[in-house]
């Protein structure tokens, strides 16, 4: 048996018990990772929701729902039947009626049934309750989360030899693919923009451009459900001086976030310290452009930092950060605690801009020069 499923088992339940609620069926991709210590339900990657839900009863019984075509898979490779028992119907009898999901909850708990997607026939979406059940990271998670920050760095820093001014955006980002993938990581996310292009896009979807002088590599990596976020500039000879006053700018922000990600901060609190960095560093009109990110995990994001956002830094969450000045951009995955945040995707050998703040120095990513 898996403390670990047990714990997230237990977060549930008293989530539960306090929305008065029989039961939870979750059916999305990133809750199946969760609760099950990094299992896989997705076939269809453009879907949101899975072949195999879970159920959770307010009593903390736990089920696996899925069709005749998906069950043997889920319990060799994904799942263990001893966590979760299973529930099978034929593929007929899911097209035919959509609240099969539903009525074969109510059926073993009573009460109301909740989820956490649309496309299931409930009375109540809670997604975002089960969000701050997922906000902070188990020690096992920790250690996944750990080892895939670590070799997402290296994976960006490999990648970076392996490509060169000429190279079209698309191929670079086909190499980026490849490079994450040999230690088992997955892109949900992949931005790569050469040189004007980063001037004119804060999401720069590869383009048949060439690169030349100024290149920005974006990755969003998953493993076992987890995802690590980060992002690099590279130049091909000389770093002009606006480039590295931006960046500079931009490495400031950053390390604001940073030094504010404490349990109990809101988000609205960290938002406007952003605004505050911005402004000392001299460009006050760039958070409007972009936002700088927030609370990772299971999904790129959360929750997003904004003027009106009430969620708060939980102990042992995830967040990335990705302040941006036009034309550069800041981005690394940590761990926040009361003592500070642990960096998690930062690639050795890579340059690092050094910020102190309280007698504290945090060191954001720089810019690599070839």
């Amino acid at each position: 048996m898996s403390p670990e499923i047990d714990e997230k088992t237990a977060r549930l339940v008293e989530m539960l018990g306090r929305e008065k609620l029989g039961g939870v069926l979750l059916n999305s991709r990133h809750n199946f990772a969760w609760l099950t210590a990094g299992g896989n339900n997705g076939i269809d990657t453009g879907k949101e929701g899975g072949v195999a839900t879970l159920l959770v009863t307010a009593e903390g019984r736990r089920y696996i729902l899925t069709n005749n075509i998906e069950m043997p898979r889920m319990l060799a490779e994904e799942l263990s039947e001893m966590e979760f028992e299973p529930i099978e119907f034929t593929w007929q009898q899911e097209k035919q009626k959509p609240t099969l999901l539903s009525e074969l909850a109510e059926s073993v708990s009573p009460g109301t049934i909740a989820s956490d997607i649309g496309s299931i026939s409930a009375a109540r979406n809670i997604e975002s309750l089960i969000a701050g059940c997922r906000a902070s990271l188990t020690s096992d998670e920790t250690e996944r989360i750990g080892a895939l920050g670590k070799d997402a760095g290296q994976a960006m820093r490999s990648l970076i030899v392996k490509i060169a001014p000429g190279d079209r955006e698309l191929d670079i980002a086909e190499k980026m693919r490849t490079e994450f993938s040999r230690d088992g990581m997955s892109l949900v996310v992949t931005l790569v923009a050469a040189d004007q292009r980063i001037q004119r896009f804060r999401h720069p979807v590869p383009s048949e451009k060439r690169w030349e002088k100024t290149l920005l590599l974006v990755a969003c990596a998953k493993r076992f459900g987890l995802i690590v976020s980060l992002s690099r500039m590279v130049v091909n000879g000389n770093i002009s001086d606006d480039l590295k006053r931006r960046t500079d700018a931009a490495a400031f922000v950053n390390a604001n976030l940073w030094h504010r990600t404490r349990p109990g901060t809101s988000g609205a609190e960290l938002y406007q310290a952003a605004t505050e960095a911005y402004r000392y560093a001299g460009f006050e009109g760039e958070i409007d452009k972009h936002h700088q990110g927030g609370a990772a995990g299971y999904r790129t994001r959360d929750w997003v930092a904004h003027p009106a956002s009430n969620e708060t830094v939980q102990p042992n969450q995830a967040f990335a950060w990705n302040p941006s000045v036009t034309g550069t951009k800041v981005e690394e995955t940590i761990i926040a605690n009361e003592t500070g945040v642990e960096v998690l995707t930062a690639s050795t050998g890579f340059p690092s801009i050094p910020t102190e703040i309280d007698g504290v120095t945090y060191h954001s990513p720089g810019i690599l020069s070839l």
